[in-house]
């Protein structure tokens, strides 16, 4: 079924590796309205949280491999947002086909989750109060699919939703074609004696493919002698500055005069149009339409400067300012040529040029050569209204002497020594699109006749400056989208609050700005403090900070926007710091959460440079994300840190020494920010000469378990300096086990008393309910169970317990651990008691601590993926000397 269609808003375009790739497969028929598929790619992505990142790199490389690189920025936004909204709000896998057709690209992303439906078309408007938050998540996807593709819908069937696009390919416009006003008969251009029309077609190596008869006739050379030959041979291009004949059969269109070798050795003068297309193959050829010089007026087109219809009185020399292919892609290099050979054809100190600002209220210097003093690239002045008015804007103007005029009728030639200045406006269908400027330094350089060769000159770059511009604003906005959708992803991917501060500021430089400083609000009233420094020199950063530490804080001023910030360079001058002659321009976007600034973004740029105003724009949306990543970095640290403060609180202070015992204790608990699971350890003394230690394991892990850990190892301390017996104690730990209730978990514990000797010797009574035995190693190497196994606690009300005696003699080591020792891992292959008791037998003549290091060692070598349970390994060692 055809899905609904959104808004014909076409804008011109200039790591989870998938489950299941398919091959690009053809078509070479349709039904009915049904569009032709000539190539498609699909791919399935499973539900985790890099399948965003591994769909757009799937698209971008279908696309790009099909030659389409025009669309490829629109499309992976698109699949990127389309894709989040399957993976990780329906979480289901997502199924991405990738369809070229004739004329546009289709692309389909599907889940398997469609209760989850998508809102009503009438919901998705650019009005709708539930979508109008750029920042929101719901009904984004959808939005951003009216707003890019030319066309978009939702298909159901059974088990299965997709929604799907179209993405319109750029129109091929073979050649370019002009449609001029009619002139009455007594402005016709005249021509004297018969019209010689040669007609040369050249292949794209600019060689000679075709040859007309008045070719032959007008030049003296048959086709067959030329056919083949490059053009270059034949033809004589004047040796002046401007484009060459080579760049001239690259342009679209050109018109304009040179010569031609004949066959009879004359050199005949020709005025010619050449334009590029392509032939029925798809080819590029030039064509070439060439007339004697003297009956030029048959091809110049009407309105040209110096054309016959324009009369004596007007033809003025034409100017070019394109020297070179225009470049789309290139827009600085474009205008730099042009203000550079502008000043070099007037013969001029310096030139400028200026384009509107995008609400056409301001202009924009983009180039400048010559200038020196306040001009800076991307400053703006108004063009109609304010003390700064640009003089003349919209017409042509001379200015031979700007001494005599007011201050600010040339605000850019302020405080400099040029005193002739001609502007011209740059103008698209009667719109104003720019200026271009020209000055020297000597009064009365110009008149009104280089005005109009100016203008001339002008009026024939206004189009392709107002193609290429829009074509850089298109590609911002696009590049935009994706640092933006880029920039979402990796704030999304941590909540350490370090981590986050970094990654705004890495993201900022060299992106949107030559620095950038994070500063936090913990306290607003006691203003903000510096938090990260980064500086595209990283040589620089130091310095950079130490200047931001003597500089006032900027305040936390919730107002939403960029607001400049002068502080870092008042600094600099008063202290001569060596950062302050490179400081430019530096702007302080606030970082807004919960109706609170908990933050400022500054951006600083190179001395010179100032901020555009789409930067500007774009650090106001990171501004935006970054502060709800900081805030839930915040909130987790803060979270965090309380939790480990607690948990901290569960693990015994330090241990006490004991007289003639060696001990040693390694602890591990399982997952992220644990430092307490299930596992516990306590050494605490119980009367004089007399020690309790335990060991033991809460069923499961995390803070649950971590509760029932606390009492476990509070009430062991309490009972046994009550003066119970070892199997007293238990009995009343597994009564108050039961007493918590649905909070009970049962409970593995090995429980022992030590007493020290004066032979040297050590008498312990052990009790093991449940738990892993403990292991005695001998001084021989021999190692044998301490214990005999009874019940666990936290099950029966009733249990018969028993003290063991056991007896350490000097040299002696009693090794104690958690099932997380015994019942490590490798597919079927398990530590065990036995693997155990063999790291152990190696340990003979070992301290305590070797014991514990070579014991964890074992465990950690035993597989290679990190321990999943919590750990804990006590040891005691008997020395074979005793110390005081």
């Amino acid at each position: 079924m055809e899905g609904r269609t959104g808004p014909r808003r076409r804008r011109p375009a200039s790591a989870a590796p998938p489950a299941t790739v398919r091959p690009a497969i053809h078509r070479t028929s349709s039904r009915g309205d049904v569009a032709v598929v000539t190539a498609r790619a699909a791919a399935t992505f499973e539900p985790v949280d890099r399948s965003a990142a591994a769909a757009r790199g799937f698209v971008r490389d279908a696309l790009l491999g099909w030659g389409v690189p025009e669309v490829v920025d629109d499309a992976v936004v698109l699949v990127s947002e389309l894709v989040t909204n399957a993976v990780v709000h329906a979480g289901t896998a997502a199924e991405v086909a990738c369809l070229r057709e004739e004329e546009t690209v289709r692309i389909e992303v599907s889940d398997r989750h469609p209760e989850r439906g998508l809102p009503s078309f009438a919901n998705v408007t650019m009005n709708s109060e539930r979508y109008a938050d750029p920042d929101g998540e719901g009904g984004r996807g959808l939005l951003m699919c009216s707003a890019l593709s030319s066309s978009w819908g939702v298909e159901y069937a059974a088990g299965r939703k997709t929604v799907w696009f179209r993405l319109a390919l750029p129109e091929q416009r073979p050649g370019t074609r002009y449609a001029l006003p009619s002139l009455p008969g007594g402005e016709l251009p005249a021509a004297d004696g018969p019209v010689r029309v040669a007609v040369v077609q050249l292949d794209d190596h600019g060689r000679v493919r075709h040859w007309n008869a008045d070719a032959e006739s007008l030049f003296h050379r048959p086709a067959d002698a030329v056919f083949g030959r490059p053009w270059a041979e034949l033809a004589v291009w004047p040796q002046t500055p401007g484009l060459g004949l080579g760049d001239t059969l690259r342009l679209a269109r050109w018109e304009g005069s040179y010569a031609v070798r004949g066959g009879d050795g004359a050199v005949q003068e020709v005025y010619g149009t050449h334009v590029r297309l392509r032939d029925s193959g798809g080819t590029p050829t030039v064509l070439c339409v060439l007339v004697r010089e003297a009956d030029r007026a048959v091809l110049r087109t009407p309105g040209t400067p110096g054309s016959a219809v324009e009369g004596a009185a007007t033809a003025v020399e034409p100017l070019d300012l394109l020297v070179g292919p225009v470049s789309p892609d290139d827009l600085s290099s474009l205008l730099q040529r042009i203000v550079e050979r502008a000043r070099d054809l007037l013969d001029a100190d310096a030139s400028y040029l200026l384009l509107t600002s995008e609400d056409e209220t301001e202009f924009e210097l983009r180039a400048a050569t010559g200038l020196s003093g306040p001009s800076r690239r991307f400053s703006r002045m108004p063009i109609d209204a304010g003390a700064g008015r640009f003089d003349s804007a919209r017409l042509p103007a001379v200015h031979e002497d700007l001494a005599v005029r007011p201050t600010g009728a040339a605000p850019l030639l302020d405080g400099t020594e040029l005193r002739s200045l001609i502007t011209v406006p740059l103008k698209v269908e009667g719109r104003l699109t720019g200026s271009l400027g020209v000055a020297a330094a000597a009064p009365g350089r110009y008149d009104n006749e280089d005005a109009l060769r100016l203008q001339f000159a002008a009026d024939r770059i206004a189009l392709a400056l107002e193609s290429a511009r829009l074509s850089e604003l298109e590609r911002l906005r696009r590049g935009s989208l994706s640092f933006l959708v880029e920039a979402s992803d990796l704030l999304a991917g941590t909540l350490e609050h370090e981590q986050t501060l970094a990654l705004m500021a890495q993201m900022a430089v060299p992106t949107l700005s030559s620095w950038c400083a994070v500063y936090t609000t913990p306290d607003v009233a006691a203003g903000a403090e510096l938090a990260f420094v980064l500086h595209e020199d990283e040589d620089r950063i130091d310095a950079l900070r130490a200047l931001l530490d003597k500089s006032p804080a900027p305040e936390a001023v919730p107002s939403p926007g960029a607001r400049p910030w002068t502080a870092p360079a008042e600094t600099a001058r008063a202290l001569g710091h060596p950062v302050g002659p490179d400081l430019g321009e530096t702007v302080v976007l606030p970082l807004s959460a919960r109706n609170r600034v908990i933050g400022l973004l500054v951006l600083g740029t190179r001395r010179g440079v100032r901020f555009r105003q789409e930067i500007l724009e774009l650090g106001e949306d990171l501004s935006r994300r970054a502060a709800l990543a900081l805030d839930n970095s915040r909130l987790y640290s803060e979270r965090t840190a309380t939790s480990q403060a607690f948990q901290r609180a569960l693990l015994p202070p330090e241990l006490p020494k004991i007289p003639g015992v060696e001990v040693e204790v390694f602890y591990q608990a399982a997952g992220e920010g644990n430092e307490v699971g299930g596992d516990f350890y306590d050494l605490f003394p119980i009367r004089e000469g007399t020690y309790g230690f335990a060991i033991g394991d809460v069923c499961g892990t995390g803070p649950e378990a971590a509760s029932v850990t606390g009492l476990a190892r509070h009430s062991l301390r309490l009972l046994a300096r009550e003066g119970l017996s070892a199997p007293q104690v238990l009995t009343r730990l597994n009564a108050a086990i039961l007493d918590e209730g649905s909070r009970a978990r049962f409970l593995t514990l090995l429980y022992g008393e030590l007493t020290p000797r004066e032979d040297g010797s050590t008498v312990l009574s052990l009790v093991c309910a449940g738990h892993p035995l403990p292991l005695r190693l001998r001084t021989d190497g021999q190692v044998d169970q301490a214990a005999s196994p009874q019940p666990l606690l936290g099950v029966m009300d009733e249990l018969d317990l028993t003290a063991e005696e056991l007896v350490l003699a000097p040299g002696e080591v009693l090794l104690c651990v958690t099932d997380g020792v015994t019942e490590r891992r490798e597919g079927r292959r398990m530590l065990g008691d036995d693997g155990l008791a063999e790291v152990l037998t190696g340990c003979a003549g070992l301290t305590a601590g070797a014991v514990a290091a070579r014991v964890h060692r074992a465990v950690e070598r035993f597989a290679p993926e990190p321990p999943s349970d919590d750990m804990a390994i006590l040891t005691l060692r008997i020395p074979t000397q005793r110390r005081n």
